[in-house]
């Protein structure tokens, strides 16, 4: 997308970003969080290279955060603690009693250590690892997949990167100014380093440092979007190098594909590379807009409402979509749907009946938990916040 050039904008040098919210920046979180769902729902692994939501997320935080660091930085990370650890309690709420009901037994998980581990269960209270859960629980003939709890809980591993990134930010942004090129390039080397295999770190340990490495450089461009480098550099010469980045992404995931094929996600030094140039370009490109665009206004109530409510998207989107396979199970029980053929049909389009299903979960979880993200935030609580009635 391009914006129009005006005596303040050159091709090579976009005008400042407006004051206020910016919505190219809601527009890109919100096409986030929608290809993430779609993402887990149907394991298309060539979507990682479509559009890396992982990446686009985290140099929006970034971008947040580096704005708000205008403030005193103690007081910066406790905000943004309390905006994130009441939805995870929320979810843990729910999450960790079902596990528990279903059968595990932390104290005798091996994974976890036994009883030495349970100290872990703290991590759903602050996350500085990814919470614990069983691998598999339940049984195949049960009502859910053996591996619903790594379906509903996997997905926190992002909650303790934001974390970490969060506690880190002082520091990084202070880095970056000082030294902006260093700074920014770093996390792509630490990627060529732990990403790789040359050095390997072990356990939870390694998992935090690669992620912080995979996803760093993407933050640390959400600090270059709002100090304005990004806006110094002419395009020419930033989308030039975003693309030979991008390119060597591809080429090198194209020689270690994993089980998954063109799964980046599978593939850090890839995934590093090839969200780093993306994100570059999206933001290079960033037109600082207002208000949407006359063709995309029909879509602004959806967009503001899943940028009010991202975290508690992104927390239940995965134990939602598990939740859609037992309910759409008793579909096979309607008597116009006995017959082979229907059957059939039902069988080859299952997963597209479960993506139109998910969302009327994540609505009716919105107006369940939703309002706790208000709460966090210091804000009147609010059952659908979609800017409607403004």
């Amino acid at each position: 997308m391009t914006q129009a050039l005006t005596p303040e904008t050159t091709a090579d040098h976009p005008r400042e970003p407006a004051p206020g919210r910016d919505r190219y920046l809601d527009l890109l979180r919100a096409l986030a969080l929608l290809r993430v769902v779609a993402y887990h729902l149907f394991g298309w692994g060539w979507l990682t290279v479509l559009f890396p939501s992982m990446g686009v997320m985290f140099a929006l935080a970034g971008s947040l955060m580096a704005r708000s660091l205008k403030r005193p930085a103690v007081g910066v990370i406790k905000g943004r603690l309390r905006r994130l650890l009441p939805p995870l309690w929320a979810f843990a709420a729910v999450l960790l009693p079902l596990m528990l009901y279903a059968g595990w037994n932390p104290a005798r998980d091996p994974d976890l250590g036994g009883v030495r581990g349970l100290p872990k269960l703290l991590e759903y209270v602050v996350p500085v690892g990814a919470p614990p859960y069983p691998a598999s629980l339940g049984s195949d003939s049960g009502l859910l997949d053996v591996t619903w709890p790594d379906d509903a809980a996997g997905p926190l591993w992002y909650l303790r990167a934001y974390l970490w990134f969060v506690l880190a930010s002082p520091l990084l942004l202070r880095a970056f100014r000082r030294a902006p090129w260093p700074t920014l390039l770093a996390p792509l080397a630490l990627t060529a380093v732990v990403g790789t295999g040359f050095v390997t770190i072990p356990g939870e340990t390694g998992d935090a440092v690669t992620d912080f490495a995979v996803y760093g450089g993407c933050w640390i461009l959400g600090f270059a979007h709002h100090e304005g480098m990004l806006r110094r550099i002419p395009r020419y010469a930033a989308v030039s190098c975003a693309v030979l980045v991008m390119a060597f992404g591809l080429w090198w995931a194209s020689g270690h594909l994993g089980p998954e094929g063109w799964d980046l996600n599978d593939i850090p030094l890839a995934q590093a590379t090839w969200s780093f140039g993306v994100v570059v370009i999206l933001l290079q490109y960033s037109p600082s807009w207002r208000e949407l665009p006359p063709r995309l206004r029909r879509w602004d109530k959806p967009i503001t409402l899943a940028n009010n409510r991202a975290v508690t998207i992104y927390l239940w989107h995965n134990a939602l979509i598990a939740a859609t396979v037992p309910l759409l199970d008793l579909a096979y029980r309607l008597p116009f749907l006995q017959g082979d053929a229907a059957t059939s049909v039902l069988d080859s389009t299952y997963s597209v009946w479960m993506f139109l299903l998910v969302w009327p979960l994540i609505a009716l979880t919105i107006l369940a938990f939703g309002w706790i993200e208000d709460a966090a935030a210091k804000r009147k609580p609010r059952l659908w916040p979609n800017g409607g009635g403004k």
